[in-house]
């Protein structure tokens, strides 16, 4: 936890909190274990919603649906969202989740390796959502970028590593130092980047909100 549980607690208590599918999936992933994003990240994602209202979505790191169908139901403008899962198990049940959303329509689902899938990808995103492997944030970003729209915003979720960020790599462990590594040149290549304006937020487990200065470079020009 990055912020004092007891500011955390009160802050939650201020929300209205999940109801509907939301609700019903948020305590079905709670019950199986399966991570979905936190509730303040949640919060903020419904504000961005109503802020951009972006037409087209991509989310990298699908999980059971929970934040695609969030997004969907957030945004006041019709939108379509692609989102990317490469846990097999879990694309049944995301697919299923879609449907009794009623968004099965909305939300196109695609099955495989990040790395491999955004390079097929084509045109401009409004709103990209990041939450999928931790370690492989910095490896997406130029592809990131590349679909990233004029405005566009990139949202990367758990990017402070429950505050171990700040620790020197001697302090973690071993099997997480990589992590680490990456995920400090991650944070610095967004917050350096000639075409990004970076906020580093110390909510959930750490959000970065980026948008796009100007027009859209491809392949990842830019960057320091």
């Amino acid at each position: 936890m990055i912020a004092d549980e007891r500011m955390v607690s009160f802050l939650h208590s201020l929300e209205e909190g999940n109801t509907g599918i939301l609700c019903e999936l948020e305590q079905e992933a709670l019950a199986s274990y399966v991570p979905i994003i936190r509730r303040e990240t949640q919060s903020l994602l419904r504000l961005l919603m109503a802020m951009k209202q972006p037409a087209r979505i991509l989310e990298v790191g699908c999980a059971v649906g929970f934040s695609a169908i969030l997004m969907a139901e957030a945004n006041p403008a019709a939108c379509r969202i692609v989102t990317i899962e490469n846990y097999e198990k879990r694309i049944p049940i995301a697919r299923e989740n879609f449907k009794r959303a009623g968004r099965a329509e909305q939300i196109e689902l695609l099955f495989g390796d990040a790395m491999e899938l955004l390079p097929t990808l084509s045109g401009s995103f409004d709103f990209i959502f990041l939450d999928a492997a931790k370690g492989q944030y910095l490896a997406f970003l130029p592809q990131l970028l590349r679909l990233l729209g004029p405005k566009g915003v990139l949202v990367s979720d758990n990017v402070l590593q429950e505050g171990e960020i700040l620790e020197s790599r001697f302090a973690v462990t071993r099997r997480n130092r990589t992590i680490h590594k990456r995920m400090r040149e991650y944070l610095y290549q967004l917050t350096h980047h000639k075409e990004l304006a970076t906020s580093v937020l110390p909510i959930g487990d750490g959000v970065t909100v980026s948008v796009r200065r100007c027009g859209r470079q491809t392949d990842g020009e830019g960057m320091v």
